[in-house]
Parts: structure tokens; C-alpha cells; sequence
């Protein structure tokens, strides 16, 4: 009788030292160093991913404005929309993204803009010299243009009529 009371003490001494949990703390901490920054480098990448979206589209559109037409159009964000078009008439290209702010003129950005310039301005505009920018200061590239010579570049088009 007491060999088994005295067998059913030890059994019940199983456990974890304290050695073992300090070693299992430090692993975890370790992969939570590695983790952190990988998902705040994550969230960059998906702000310069929405401007380049947004920019894309708008260039596209931009292109496709000057197969069907001769004047040069005008952006404009009405109620957090992207729309192109004329005085004679606005079509709707798309949703604009969080944080997405436009450049205020398709040439130039001095400063980082601290909110939507409505409409772009087209001054010196043609069919095959034309830039559009945008800008989010939430990502690593602050700046996209799209431009009639070059496509989808990071940076900002340098002049109003070459980007």
C-alpha cells in the first residue's frame, strides 16, 4: 500500500521547469521579432500596390480618352470617384483608393499635396505627351505617373508636356 501511495507522488511531480518555459518565451519573442517587421513592410507594399491601381487606370483611361477624342481631357474626384472628360461630359473610371491623393497638375508636385486638387489641369496636353501622378504617403514609393511614353513608372513626371 504505501509503494503505491509512494508511486502515485512522483507521477503527480510531472511538470514543465522553469527553464523550459523561459526557453519557450524567448522562441516566440524571437519569431515575433521576425514577424513584426515583415507585416509593416506588408502594409507599404499594399498602399504603393493601390497607387499604382489607381494610376494605371487613370492612364489607360487617359489613352483611351485620346483614341475617341481630340481635346485634351480633364481629371476630376467627385464623392470618391475618379472621373475623365470634358466640360461637354464626365465618365467614371473607378473608386479612388484609401489614401490615394492627386497630384495637382499632371506635370509637377513642388510639395506633397495635403488633399485632393479637383479637377487636374490639362494645360500643353496632346495625344502622345501626356503624364498623370498620384501620390500616397502611406507606401515606400510616394509617387506613380503613367505616362503616354514610358507606361507605369515610380516618380513624378517632370514636365507638364514630357514625363
Amino acid at each position: 500500500m504505501l509503494a503505491r501511495i509512494h508511486r502515485s507522488m512522483k507521477e503527480k511531480d510531472e511538470g514543465f521547469t522553469l527553464i523550459e518555459l523561459l526557453v519557450v518565451m524567448i522562441i516566440i519573442g524571437i519569431l515575433a521579432a521576425i514577424a513584426v517587421p515583415v507585416f509593416l513592410s506588408q502594409r507599404k507594399k499594399a498602399q504603393d500596390s493601390a497607387v499604382k491601381s489607381d494610376v494605371s487606370a487613370l492612364g489607360k483611361e487617359m489613352s483611351a480618352y485620346f483614341v475617341d477624342g481630340t481635346t485634351a481631357p480633364t481629371i476630376q474626384v467627385t464623392s470618391g470617384r475618379y472621373q475623365i472628360g470634358t466640360s461637354a461630359g464626365y465618365t467614371d473610371v473607378g473608386k479612388q483608393s484609401s489614401g490615394v491623393l492627386t497630384v495637382g497638375t499632371y506635370g509637377t508636385i513642388s510639395t506633397a499635396p495635403s488633399a485632393n486638387t479637383t479637377p487636374l489641369t490639362n494645360t500643353g496636353w496632346t495625344s502622345s505627351a501626356w503624364c498623370v501622378a498620384l501620390y500616397n504617403d502611406g507606401g515606400s514609393q510616394k509617387v506613380y505617373k503613367y505616362s503616354a511614353q514610358n507606361g507605369l513608372e515610380s516618380g513624378n513626371c517632370t514636365s507638364a508636356i514630357a514625363p
